[in-house]
């Protein structure tokens, strides 16, 4: 796997993780619901504008809505109104719960738009560097054998 993608896996992880999605020690939300305007660790500045994240939020949170009216409409759900209302309910449970986890995956979607279509304006800092590039760069050595 490449190095690009496998930080863009690490990101969606850290993002899912309610975690920052460039260090993924600084925590997205504070609380269960309000998000934080910037990572505490490494400073990271989760949404530079106002409404930089509403694409990311029809994605993380309409599709889920839309695969489950696509299994109603082609007759994979429910067949009585009491299964109809186990099904919309947990839908609807499922969807209330897991609001912190796609918000963390909101912002890890909007920080991998960032870095992968710049803005010289943006405060993006660079990726940081993986366990194995880190144990081996000139820093890390000895003196004797720099």
């Amino acid at each position: 796997m490449s190095d690009k993608s496998s930080h863009t896996w690490v990101a969606l992880k850290n993002g899912v993780r309610r975690r920052c999605p460039h260090c993924g020690v600084g925590p997205v939300l504070e609380g269960w619901l309000t998000a934080r305007d910037r990572c505490p660790a490494c400073g990271l500045v989760y949404q530079r504008n106002h409404g930089d994240t509403w694409a990311f939020w029809v994605i993380a949170d309409r599709i889920p809505i839309a695969i489950a009216i696509a299994i109603v409409y082609f007759g994979l759900g429910p067949r009585t109104w009491i299964q109809g209302a186990f099904f919309f309910g947990a839908v609807a449970l499922v969807s209330i719960v897991t609001i912190p986890r796609r918000m963390g995956f909101v912002v890890a979607l909007h920080y991998l738009s960032r870095l992968y279509w710049p803005d010289p304006d943006d405060p993006v800092p660079p990726p940081a560097a993986s366990p194995a590039e880190h144990a081996t760069s000139w820093c890390s050595l000895p003196p004797a054998e720099r």
